[in-house]
């Protein structure tokens, strides 16, 4: 985990503010050594002052927003596993509100193994599903990738349907999680939209999405669209693979966020010491260091 540890060394915390209907979503930075008391002072004056701050999040460049890993599974075997998929398994995605007409999946690694449960779910425990069991050739894929497994499910987005442009927050390599895709079931008419680009993830190999990313899946084809998708939790092994596959991992944001850049940390460090608050002040002092030094140390 050396990359991992030298890119994201942190001396900050961030709270998040979040936004509504008709500011964008904003980040607080706060140094770790405050006491409490000071972070909720310090939060709750900036909420007051939510129209002065509230743009600070911006969407960040990502270096790499997918990749073809160098693995190629048998797709006849991989179809062999779906059949035996009951119809009664599939599960209609519950955020409806992301996606047109049909986006339904099956749990094949969830909480406490339910296989009624689809949600991926931070700090719980995940295991094998039933449905697994009885899909060897499944299990052998899944065992490929020597790294810890969260949740793994199947993914059938139906013929002529559109999962809409949207972002999986801490869905990253960068963030110690990497959502990989196989494809069971595709047709070249299926397309990811990464940001400002389309792309087609091809049948039996293994594909990284950068979820972080700005992305969406248009289903032009008359056949429905089947992925087995797992969220792999980054070692080692797994950083090897993504660097010897061509990975370029992001640099390190200035300030400790993306959030924060040359362009608004000025408003933000006035903002700060127009409170009037040593804490405040405090933060102040810090991001005109890392301003004048080019670091986030």
């Amino acid at each position: 985990m050396a990359l991992m540890k030298a890119a994201f060394k942190i001396k900050f915390m961030w709270l998040y503010w979040g936004g509504n209907a008709k500011n964008s979503d904003f980040w607080l930075c706060v140094p770790l050594n405050l006491h409490l008391p000071d972070v909720a002072k310090i939060t709750v004056t900036l909420a007051r002052k939510t129209t002065k701050i509230h743009h600070l999040k911006k969407s960040m460049s990502h270096k790499t927003r997918y990749l073809k890993l160098p693995f190629f599974f048998d797709v006849r075997r991989l179809n062999e596993d779906l059949s035996k998929i009951r119809e009664a398994e599939w599960i209609a995605h519950v955020n409806t509100a992301a996606y047109e007409n049909d986006w339904s999946c099956v749990p094949l690694r969830s909480l406490d193994g339910r296989s009624d449960h689809i949600l991926c779910l931070p700090n719980v425990d995940y295991e094998d599903t039933d449905i697994l069991g009885r899909c060897p050739y499944f299990q052998e894929v899944i065992d490929t990738f020597e790294c810890e497994k969260t949740s793994v499910r199947l993914m059938a987005l139906g013929a002529g349907s559109r999962i809409k442009m949207h972002t999986d927050k801490g869905t990253s390599f960068e963030d110690g999680m990497a959502r990989l895709h196989i494809p069971i079931v595709t047709t070249p008419e299926v397309c990811f939209t990464v940001e400002d680009e389309d792309i087609h993830f091809s049948a039996g190999n293994a594909w990284y999405l950068n979820a972080n990313c700005l992305h969406g899946v248009n289903n032009e084809s008359k056949h429905p669209r089947i992925h087995l998708m797992l969220d792999c939790i980054v070692n080692p092994w797994l950083e090897k693979v993504f660097l010897d596959a061509g990975f370029v991992p992001n640099a390190p944001p200035k300030y400790g966020d993306p959030s924060i850049n040359d362009k608004n940390v000025g408003a933000i460090i006035s903002s700060l010491i127009a409170m009037n608050d040593e804490p405040a002040k405090q933060m102040a002092k810090r991001l005109i260091a890392m301003q004048k030094s080019g670091t986030s140390s």
